[in-house]
């Protein structure tokens, strides 16, 4: 029986953002990816990812917002996770003064864009600083629009809201006790390598990798380099 994988998306992405990481783990694990439907905290989408888990331990792998939620099942049931990826993401709750009002500001500017224009016109204002500029106009930056465009306006108020309350996940690091990696990419302008430097010291034993010409879509930017750190991480490697 193989091991279980649950795979997080980030904010209103899906199974594709995950894409070439299941074809290239699912010989060897099974891969579940989970759908967050209109859970409006990320404690909520945590209990779901307990909820619906296929197996009573597993793997769990969290890009962007799916690693707050990642930390957030940590927070609830530390012993059901055995093995813990952290990519492109953080701990830190909504700033403070201006920079949190900043920061609602222009998630409010995004949501009134996909509410009036649609998804893929929020999506292609959204994606430009996600993704290194040397993708733009390529097909992988179309293949995130459409992934993007496949969600819905309420689920990405939804989640916004998961966002803007999120909570200090910073005091879970220290007890997790279980094999991590916490990886970003070199150029990710929203979790940079630096947060994730950090990350990996307050984690007993965390291998850290930065993934080089690499925005905040690492999954699917160096999908090469995230495969080798995840079987690395995994133990699959020969």
């Amino acid at each position: 029986m193989k091991p279980t994988l649950v795979l997080l998306p980030g904010l209103v992405c899906d199974r594709a953002v995950w894409a070439p990481q299941i074809q290239a783990l699912s010989p060897h694990i099974d891969c579940h990816v989970v759908d967050y439907g209109l859970c409006d905290s990320l404690a909520a989408m945590a209990q779901l990812v307990l909820d619906t888990a296929p197996a009573p331990t597993f793997a769990l792998a969290g890009h962007s917002m799916g690693g707050r939620v990642a930390l957030e099942v940590l927070r609830l049931a530390p012993g059901r996770v055995h093995h813990l990826a952290l990519l492109d993401t953080g701990t830190h709750p909504l700033a403070s003064g201006v920079a949190g009002a900043k920061e609602k500001a222009g998630r409010k500017i995004l949501l009134e864009i996909a509410s009036q224009q649609g998804m893929r016109a929020m999506a292609t204002q959204w994606a430009r600083p996600m993704i290194h500029p040397s993708r733009h106009g390529t097909p992988l930056f179309d293949a995130v629009l459409d992934m993007l465009e496949r969600s819905s306006a309420e689920q990405f108020a939804a989640q916004i809201n998961a966002l803007l309350k999120r909570p200090d996940a910073a005091p879970v690091l220290p007890a997790i006790t279980c094999p991590t990696l916490v990886l970003t990419g070199r150029e990710d302008l929203w979790s940079p390598p630096e947060q994730h430097a950090l990350m990996s010291e307050a984690i007993a034993g965390a291998q850290l990798c930065i993934a080089e010409q690499c925005g905040h879509m690492s999954t699917l930017e160096q999908p090469e380099v995230v495969n080798a750190a995840f079987e690395k991480w995994l133990e699959l490697a020969p």
